[in-house]
């Protein structure tokens, strides 16, 4: 059964940092792509930062420079480090495995 613990999300304040985790169970973690999706209220999904099984990156463009995401396959987690925040930032965040699975969704905000 494939399972997914998301934690690290949380208040921050402009300018401030998170890190995302996404503990993952019931599949071959290291063999699949990861990303970070992310929901604003009343907007579509849209997708974060990718990671490939190889370990290449890369990330939509209102967060290079800010974010990073990496993988730790001995633990079978995804992280996405998130720096510079800022209030459009502000979104439930979806940790997803290959193409079907996903996370819960993790609820950060940034205000002041």
């Amino acid at each position: 059964q494939v399972q997914f613990v998301e934690s690290g999300g949380g208040l921050v304040q402009p300018g401030g940092s998170l890190r995302l985790s996404c503990a993952a169970s019931g599949f071959t973690f290291a063999g699949y792509s990861l990303a970070w999706y992310r929901q604003a209220p009343g907007k579509e999904r849209e997708l974060v930062a990718t990671i490939s099984s190889a370990g290449s990156t890369n990330y939509a463009d209102f967060v290079k420079g800010r974010f990073t995401i990496s993988r730790d396959n001995a633990k079978k987690t995804q992280y996405l480090q998130m720096n510079s925040l800022k209030p459009e930032d502000t979104a439930v965040y979806y940790c997803r495995a290959g193409l079907v699975y996903w996370g819960q969704g993790i609820q950060v905000t940034v205000s002041s």
